[in-house]
């Protein structure tokens, strides 16, 4: 399991599903038991599920009933698909491998000096000891889910429960490694507000994943327990789909890609006539036909297929062509929206919807689509904001930011008028960046000493991502009054800001 943060409670120590094994010494708080509130009535404490058992003798966890035996799962709890000790299996072998990597030159000696018997002797020790990791990993991890949150309970030697709180969940996202695929099982990921890795269940059957999904969303809309499990998922309604054919012509227009692989050619002619050697270039030629993969048909393999879809429960994107992943954007929980044009999609009328959300690490709405596709889904994202009136209200910077910044600075724009607050950059690659003035969490005018002396200043705003956007090389006064004025917008926008809980339309 991933660190704590405000929304996932820890304690004790030792391996979560999703990680290798490591102590703990931290001991939380147990909450008390459902049936200690007074004011809850009878059928509500009936109808709540059994909940696991305590991470330590001296600690029990939260919930209702006796320890479990060493190893027993307690009434409630579930286990993981029996496929998953083949995971953690290999995490001996890794460690083998490592240390050979470390250390060559007495790997090597080892190596000449190894016999069969010694090899045969070896792979019975081996073998035996990372299924028998991979088997006691599996077997001492249990789930179960409360009225209240989701508790994963871990550890052979240390053991730990990780309470992770319903109402603190910002996605939950179902992913299907190309192996996993195959075999029928995916992970369930868990973005938890507070934390900088995501959670994960694996593995789960496929079924099971996106039953317990919909039960953990149903959950967290306040949905009574009786019926989360019935509810199901909820349906969707396709917004948009990228066609294969359009994400690999967008990806081979993007000048960055066949920058990159110039660069890569360039390292690798230079590093051989300097060496006169194949071997250092190749090894030089690695990292950067590496990059240029991961720009070009890394990008493709991971966008394949990209499905934007609408659902109560947020946006859905499914994509990937080896990696099937199952994401949701969380409704309301949008800090900024992003619309990149490189220079040669313009032409054709393409874009690029990037997002941030509080919590996730979800950064694409969608890799390519027309402007109009592009914005009909940045409606259902950022309800009331029209990107084509947004984009004719934007007002340039003054003449004189041309002596800061000489080439550029026909590329700055901003507006704050409407329920964004919008700024551009870019003459290259054109971005236009949107943040929601409810979304907006402190606003700080810069100035440095040569704006000054022309009379200018940028105006940056921080969201609740960690990010900022800045609207740069306006006006003094008009940098002034903006800073003035966005606390008030900022109030009306969260005043008027619809609910973000999760399935508000079922």
């Amino acid at each position: 399991m991933t660190g704590a943060g405000p929304g996932t409670e820890r304690n004790g120590g030792g391996a979560g599903p999703g990680r290798d094994p490591e102590p703990g010494t931290g001991a939380g708080k147990p909450a008390a038991p459902p049936d200690a509130d007074p004011a809850a009535a009878p059928g509500d404490r009936a109808a709540r599920p059994p909940s696991a058992g305590p991470a330590t003798e001296a600690a029990p966890a939260s919930g209702t009933g006796a320890a479990p035996a060493f190893g027993r799962g307690a009434p409630g709890e579930r286990r993981l698909h029996p496929v998953t000790p083949l995971r953690r299996a290999w995490a001996p072998i890794a460690i083998a491998v490592g240390w050979v990597i470390h250390d060559l030159d007495q790997a090597q000696k080892w190596i000449d000096a190894l016999t069969l018997t010694h090899a045969l002797l070896g792979l019975l020790v081996i073998i035996p000891a990372a299924a028998a990791y991979g088997f006691l990993s599996w077997w001492f991890t249990h789930f179960s889910v409360t009225d209240t949150e989701l508790r994963i309970r871990t550890g052979l030697l240390f053991r730990r429960t990780a309470h992770i709180r319903l109402d603190r969940l910002q996605a939950v996202d179902v992913t299907q490694p190309l192996l996993a695929r195959v075999i029928g099982v995916a992970k369930l990921k868990l973005d938890v507000l507070g934390t900088d890795a995501k959670d994960e269940l694996a593995f789960l059957s496929n079924q099971e994943a996106r039953e317990l999904r919909a039960e953990l969303l149903a959950r967290a809309a306040g949905i009574a327990p009786e019926s989360a499990r019935d509810v199901g998922e909820a349906p969707a309604r396709q917004l948009a789909r990228v066609h294969p054919r359009t994400l690999a012509v967008a990806i081979l227009l993007l000048a960055g890609v066949w920058a990159g692989l110039a660069a890569a050619a360039g390292v690798t002619a230079v590093v051989w006539a300097l060496s006169g050697s194949p071997w250092p270039a190749l090894a030089a030629a690695i990292p950067s036909m590496g990059a240029f993969w991961a720009a070009s048909a890394g990008r493709y393999i991971t966008e394949y297929d990209w499905t934007v879809g609408e659902s109560p429960d947020g946006l859905r994107l499914d994509h990937g062509l080896l990696d099937r992943a199952h994401e949701t954007v969380p409704p309301g929980r949008v800090q900024t929206v992003r619309i990149v044009e490189p220079l040669l999609w313009r032409r054709r009328g393409w874009v690029r919807v990037e997002l941030d959300v509080a919590g996730s690490k979800n950064t694409v709405l969608l890799p390519v689509a027309d402007r109009d596709t592009a914005g009909m889904v940045i409606a259902r994202v950022l309800p009331g904001v029209d990107v084509r009136a947004v984009a004719g209200a934007m007002r340039p910077v003054p003449r004189r930011a041309r002596w800061c910044v000489p080439l550029w600075w026909r590329g700055y724009g901003f507006t704050a008028e409407g329920p964004v607050f919008a700024a551009r950059h870019g003459l290259v690659s054109r971005t236009l960046s949107l943040v929601p003035h409810a979304k907006v969490q402190s606003v700080r005018l810069r100035q440095g000493p040569w704006t000054r002396a022309r009379g200018l200043a940028d105006v940056t705003v921080d969201t609740g991502a960690n990010k900022s956007v800045t609207a740069r090389l306006r006006d003094a006064a008009e940098a002034r009054a903006v800073t003035r004025a966005q606390a008030d917008r900022s109030r009306t926008g969260r005043r008027e800001a619809l609910p973000d809980r999760w399935m508000t339309g079922r």
